[in-house]
């Protein structure tokens, strides 16, 4: 997905990063907003980062110009949704493309659009869905992060096919070259990823359950025990509902 520095050509780069910066604008009012807000959710805001950056750090060779690795931007979506994900994203992105040549600065509003924008908005849109429908909380959390992996090869794959249109059959036959290419790879990182993001969920729900109260992941909801007719007392049970 990291599409290499200098690959696309000035128009396509700066066309990208215009499309971009609204998105990442509004997510940094709103990462500001959660901090200022709630400190305490400082420390799942780095994991959520950390998350993103160590899945999106393996690098497998997909296609020239191009590679195939998780993203990680499923998991923090569903925990803090998908404006301050862009800004988690373009982070990770930025990190990678100075330090470890993953990427690169001209590429990065490309970069940015699929894997930190258009990834999180899809596997949120799954996830909400999924929660609407009754499916349970981690049935609905694999599918967010399967289809935030995947979404974001498709857009690559557009972006690509874009930037070199096949001689022959044009954007139609340079998008399905490109397409196919990646989903030999994508595809099973992609289920991998939503079953490593099933299992951190777990962890969370376990250690974290109050701040994921707070998030709307899970809700705390307040239910009365009755006797033979008469109620005896209340109780506090913690279920798993959409935000």
């Amino acid at each position: 997905m990291h599409i290499a520095e200098g690959f696309l050509p000035p128009a396509h780069a700066v066309a990208w990063g215009v499309a971009s910066a609204p998105f990442v604008v509004h997510g940094v009012r709103s990462l500001t907003r959660e901090v200022r807000e709630h400190p305490e959710s400082t420390l799942l805001l780095g994991a959520s980062g950390a998350f993103t950056f160590v899945l999106s750090a393996l690098k497998l060779p997909s296609v020239t110009g191009s590679c195939s690795h998780p993203t990680g931007t499923g998991l923090g979506a569903i925990l803090f949704r998908p404006p301050i994900m862009a800004v988690l994203g373009t982070i990770t992105l930025l990190f990678q493309a100075l330090l470890l040549a993953h990427g690169g600065l001209t590429t990065l509003g490309a970069n940015v659009f699929s894997m930190a924008i258009v990834g999180p908005w899809a596997g949120y849109a799954v996830y909400k869905l999924l929660r609407r429908s009754n499916a349970p909380l981690m049935v609905a959390v694999f599918f967010g992060a399967f289809v935030a992996d995947l979404s974001t090869y498709c857009v690559t794959s557009v972006q690509l096919a874009l930037a070199f249109p096949d001689p022959g059959s044009g954007f139609l036959g340079a998008l399905g070259k490109f397409g196919s290419i990646f989903a030999v790879t994508q595809i099973p990182l992609a289920v991998s990823e939503g079953l490593l993001t099933v299992l951190v969920m777990r962890l969370l729900v376990q250690s974290s359950k109050g701040e994921l109260t707070r998030l709307g992941v899970l809700v705390a909801k307040k239910q009365a025990r009755t006797g033979t007719g008469t109620e005896t007392g209340t109780g506090t049970e913690t279920e798993v509902a959409a935000r």
